[in-house]
C-alpha cells in the first residue's frame, strides 16, 4: 500500500499511526498539496490529503473511509473502533469532534497565515478558533480516565492526540502549554509508542 500525503496534515497522520499500529507495511509518497496538486489529483479529483492506494491500485481517499477499511482489515478484536452498537457511536462520535477541531484548525490557519494580509477576515479566524478551543474542551474534559472511551485505546485517542499537537503547531494561543493537561497527558502517553511516534516522520 501507498499512503499518500504529508505526515503534518494530521488526517495523514491518524492513517499513518494506524497503519503502524496494526502493523500494516505501506509506502509513504509525502505529496504537497500546496505545491503538488497535480500529483495528488491522480489519486483524488478533489485534491485533498490523504488516499492510500491498496495493492491492486484502487485508491482510497479521506482518513475516516481509509481507516474504516484499515479496521476491517485488522478484524474486530483488533480494530481501534468497534464493529456496531454503542460503542462503536462514543469513539465515532468523538472522532467526529476530534477530526472537527482539526477541519476548522485548518481554516483558520490558512485565513491567517496563507491569505493576503489585506484579505484576511479576523471575525472568521475568531470564530473558527473559539469553535476549536470548544471541542478541545469536550475532549479534555474526557482525558483524565485515562482514555476517551471505552477504558481503553481507541481511534478516539489516536486522533485527538494527533490532532492537539497540530493544534498547538498551528494555533499556539489556543492550545499553549499546559491548557489542555489531560490531553496533553495522553499526548505524551501515545508519544511513548513506536506505532504512534513513527508516524511523525513517515506519513
Amino acid at each position: 500500500m501507498i499512503l499518500i500525503g504529508r505526515p503534518g496534515s494530521p488526517f495523514v497522520r491518524r492513517v499513518a499511526s494506524t497503519l503502524n499500529h496494526y502493523g500494516m507495511k505501506y509506502e509513504s509518497l509525502p505529496l504537497s498539496t500546496a505545491t503538488q496538486a497535480a500529483d495528488i489529483a491522480k489519486f483524488n479529483p478533489l485534491v485533498r490529503v490523504p488516499s492510500l492506494v491498496l495493492d491492486d491500485g484502487e485508491a482510497l481517499i479521506d482518513s475516516n473511509c481509509i481507516i474504516d477499511y484499515l479496521d476491517e482489515l485488522a478484524g474486530p478484536e483488533r480494530a481501534l473502533t468497534p464493529r456496531s452498537g454503542p460503542e462503536r457511536r462514543q469513539v465515532l462520535r468523538l472522532v467526529a469532534i476530534a477530526t472537527g477541531v482539526a477541519e476548522f484548525g485548518v481554516q483558520a490557519y490558512y485565513e491567517r497565515d496563507r491569505r493576503p494580509a489585506d484579505k484576511v477576515w479576523p471575525d472568521w479566524v475568531a470564530k473558527r478558533s473559539e469553535q476549536v478551543e470548544q471541542g478541545l474542551q469536550t475532549l479534555e474534559a474526557l482525558a483524565p480516565t485515562p482514555w476517551l472511551a471505552l477504558g481503553r485505546l481507541t481511534q478516539a485517542d489516536v486522533t485527538a492526540a494527533i490532532v492537539l499537537e497540530f493544534i498547538q503547531r498551528v494555533l499556539p494561543a489556543v492550545a499553549p502549554a499546559g491548557r489542555f493537561p489531560g490531553l496533553e497527558a495522553l499526548s505524551t502517553r501515545l508519544g511513548g509508542e513506536p506505532f504512534y511516534a513513527e508516524a511523525r516522520d513517515k506519513g
